[in-house]
C-alpha cells in the first residue's frame, strides 16, 4: 500500500501540490487525469521519492519516503520521456540499467523486450528508434525487474493503435499478477479500460474521484 497524507509542495512560493490525500492498494490500477500543469507528473515524482514535499508524507508499506527510505522500493517507473544512451542498442541500454541493482540477467531482459514487441537481438542504436519504439523500450525498462509497483506517466505516448492495444494488455496482465499500477493519461479510453479508480487533478489539488 502507498498512502499519501496531507501532501503539499511549494517551489519558489508557488503552490504545485495542495493537501493531497490518497491511498493506493496492490492489485489495482489507478488513473491520474487533468490538464497539463495540473500536478500529475509532480505528484508521481513525489511518490517515487524524486522530489521532497514541503509538507505531508508518503508511506509505502509503512515506510516513509524521504525518511525511512530514500526512494519508492521495488518500483518500475516512467516519468516524462524515457532517456537512453542514443548510440547504444536497446538491449545494451537495458543491460547497463540492470547492472545498477543486478536483479535480472540478460535472458530476463531479452524477455522483457520481446514482451513489449521489440527485437532483443537488434543492434539498431536507440537514436534510430521511432518515438513508439522508445516508449516500448521505456516500458521494458520499467517491467524487466518484475517490480511490485509501476508508476507510468503517459505510457501510451507515441504508440500507434497496435502499440496501445499491446500496452493495455500488458498492464492488465500485470494487474492480474497483483501489481499496484499508477498511470497518468490524457486518453479517456485508456482510463475507462484500465483503471479501477481515477483521481482528477486541477491546479495541484484532487478535485474529483470516480470509478469508470
Amino acid at each position: 500500500m502507498i498512502k499519501v497524507q496531507n501532501l503539499s509542495l511549494k517551489i519558489k512560493n508557488t503552490e504545485i501540490l495542495k493537501e493531497i490525500n490518497l491511498e493506493f492498494i496492490e492489485g489495482n490500477i489507478y488513473g491520474l487525469i487533468g490538464r497539463n500543469g495540473s500536478g500529475k507528473t509532480m505528484l508521481m515524482k513525489c511518490i517515487c521519492g524524486f522530489v521532497n514535499p514541503t509538507d505531508g508524507s508518503i508511506e509505502a508499506d509503512g515506510k516513509t519516503i524521504g525518511k525511512d527510505i530514500d526512494y519508492l522500493e521495488d518500483a518500475g517507473v516512467i516519468i516524462e520521456n524515457p532517456g537512453f544512451i542514443p548510440y547504444y542498442s536497446g538491449i545494451k541500454n537495458l543491460c547497463l540499467l540492470a547492472g545498477i541493482r543486478n536483479r535480472v540477467n540478460k535472458e530476463e531482459i531479452c524477455q522483457a523486450m520481446e514482451y513489449v514487441g521489440l527485437d532483443s537481438k537488434s543492434k539498431t542504436p536507440v537514436r534510430k528508434y521511432s518515438l513508439g519504439m522508445r516508449q516500448r523500450l521505456g516500458i521494458a525498462q520499467a517491467i524487466m525487474e518484475n517490480p511490485r509497483i509501476l508508476v507510468l506517466d503517459e505510457p501510451m505516448n507515441g504508440l500507434d493503435k497496435e502499440g496501445v492495444e499491446d500496452v493495455r494488455k500488458l498492464l492488465l496482465e500485470q494487474k492480474k499478477q497483483g501489481k499496484l499500477i499508477i498511470i497518468a493519461s490524457h486518453n479517456t479510453e485508456d482510463i475507462e479500460i484500465l483503471c479501477d479508480d481515477v483521481f482528477e487533478m486541477e491546479k495541484g489539488a484532487i478535485v474529483s474521484h470516480f470509478t469508470p
